[in-house]
């Protein structure tokens, strides 16, 4: 199997913390690195998901999974909780207000982005972002 057809993936289990959604971009932006793929916008998706996980989808004692794999020229990002029964929603905030911007910058960054029910009591928010191969 050659570099180009080659499957690249990490997944890593982190704390649903301000810390642990640091790390999350922390940690992304040094695979992005080592497998030779752009920062941006990668690494701003990976800190918006990865804080979303942190303040809505936290349980307490209960870690949240960061995967990243790449399959031909697509780089998916999937940010796991287990807070299945709030799912994200893409909502156009007050102009005044101090959150709730962090999905439309996933939908403004990414080709493409969603959110997999499952299994309970886990959601799965992804995102695509299309790199050079």
């Amino acid at each position: 199997m050659n570099q180009e057809t080659a499957i690249r993936n990490i997944s890593l289990l982190l704390s649903p913390t301000p810390r642990g959604a640091r790390l999350a971009r922390l940690l992304a932006t040094e695979q992005l690195r080592s497998w030779g793929l752009p920062l941006d916008p990668a690494e701003h998706i990976v800190a918006e998901l990865a804080t979303n996980a942190a303040t809505h989808g936290r349980v307490p004692g209960r870690d949240f999974r960061l995967t990243l794999y790449v399959v031909g020229g697509t780089l998916r990002i999937e940010v796991t909780d287990t807070r299945g029964d709030r799912l994200p929603r893409l909502t156009r905030p007050a102009p005044d207000a101090t959150t709730g911007r962090g999905l439309l910058v996933v939908a403004a960054l990414a080709s493409r982005w969603g959110v997999t029910p499952g299994p309970h009591p886990r959601k799965t928010v992804w995102a695509e972002v299309d790199v050079p191969r």
